[in-house]
């Protein structure tokens, strides 16, 4: 088929794709009756074609069933934090150190149990796994007698439910946690099957220092040639730049930053093809765009009050010439208090709620790459003179501290493998 109707369908298709590639890269884990269900099926239709970009560009694997489709997604940056799991609730807090845990010995036991269990008595399967000598050895012990240790499992179980491993059948989370009521659940043990994402079981990891295990977890194969030594450095940068704001130059080893150098016009080509995402190429670094603006789970700008108080911190932050500490921005907010409160939520114009409110931008403006925090100091990143207001500050050019406004041209190059 050929002319116009041909165009139209295989724009559609490449949209289609699209769409499911998107879906697989905010939620690495859909269900067919989930919020997803539309994007789920366009996986399902386009599962060969998907499953053959991501092996072939970062190394992920994607398995498909009627139930679910799993990405299972490695990071670019392992050590990196600012993204947590986080609750269900309005208050979306980030998940603690005792919330992981809880996580991983609630799935171990649902893993072991029936097609249903009750809250109850999932608790108790947990309390038991917490006597392991080894977590109590480091300092991890559960009881469960505790309402914040309740209100921990039930966070717990509501990810759960969104993620679709359980399906509440009778009863609530907020019952179990008063001590007034229970819970049951179905247990759907195909998409539970498919939660694990590292390339080895944690069981057979044998390295003691923390990164140390992460990379013995994520190790995909000996890089004993060029070959395979350029493709892990291609797959590092390819997660990056889909994963993460932006990327800097200066975050690179002399290997990793030569390859981009070399290849950037071939990666960014093929990450736009799959999402759509807009590579904008600065002095600095990279950062893959979304004219769609719906590819994050943290915004810049963002309305309400915190989203104010960020934006005018990034503006104050941007103008800085080096480190600023952060009871700098404390009274920064305190001024602007003066300025803007009107618009403020009543509790943020309390005296006293300056260091809560800078804590929280900062955590914004860091998981978007535009500061990062030092020893009593936060640092501004080159990305952030985007939000600069009045005459932009050119440094002087180095790896460290370039323009934030010199682009450079991408060259379309061949791909070395």
């Amino acid at each position: 088929m050929s002319g116009p109707l041909a165009e139209v369908l295989d724009g559609q298709r490449q949209a289609d794709f699209q769409k499911a590639a998107r879906a697989l890269l905010k939620q690495p884990l859909l269900t067919a009756d989930g919020p997803y269900a539309d994007e789920f099926k366009l996986v399902r239709r386009h599962a060969v074609e998907l499953r053959g970009w991501f092996e072939r560009n970062v190394g992920w694997t994607l398995r498909t069933d009627a139930d679910a489709a799993r990405l299972r997604k490695t990071p670019g940056t392992l050590t990196d934090a600012t993204h947590p799991a986080r609750e269900a609730a309005r208050s979306a807090l980030p998940f603690t150190r005792r919330r992981y845990v809880l996580l991983c010995l609630a799935l171990a036991a649902l893993e072991r149990g029936e097609s249903q269990v009750a809250l109850g008595r999932l608790a108790e399967q947990v309390v038991l796994a917490a006597a392991d000598p080894e977590l109590v050895a480091a300092g991890i012990t559960f009881t469960l007698e505790r309402r914040d240790e309740r209100l921990d499992l039930a966070a717990v179980v509501r990810l759960l439910l969104r993620l679709g491993v359980l399906r509440r059948v009778v009863g609530d989370e907020d019952a179990y946690v008063s001590g007034s009521g229970d819970a049951l659940y179905d247990v759907r043990r195909r998409v539970l099957a498919g939660m694990p994402a590292t390339l080895r079981g944690p069981s057979m990891v044998e390295a003691d220092g923390f990164e140390e295990r992460l990379l013995e977890m994520t190790a995909s194969t000996v890089l004993d040639s060029d070959e395979l030594r350029f493709r892990a450095i291609r797959w590092k940068l390819t997660r990056v730049l889909l994963d993460d704001p932006v990327l800097y130059y200066d975050d690179l080893t002399d290997d990793e930053l030569a390859y981009l150098t070399r290849q950037r016009g071939f990666i960014t080509a093929r990450i736009n093809e799959l999402s759509g995402l807009v590579p904008e190429v600065r002095a600095e670094g990279i950062a893959m765009v979304d004219p769609m603006d719906d590819l994050t789970d943290a915004r810049m700008p963002e309305q309400g009050t915190h989203g104010h108080i960020t934006l005018l911190l990034a503006g104050h932050l941007a103008r800085a010439d080096g480190p600023v500490e952060p009871a700098e921005l404390a009274v920064r907010v305190r001024e602007l208090a003066a300025e803007h409160g009107g618009f403020w939520s009543k509790s943020a114009r309390e005296p006293g709620a300056e260091p809560e409110l800078v804590e929280q931008a900062l955590a914004r403006l860091v998981a978007l790459g535009l500061a990062e925090r030092t020893e009593g100091s936060v640092v501004p990143r080159p990305a952030l003179a985007r939000y600069a207001v009045g005459e932009p500050v050119v440094r002087e050019p180095g790896r460290a501290r370039r323009s934030a406004t010199t682009e450079q041209p991408v060259q379309p190059v061949q791909d070395e493998r």
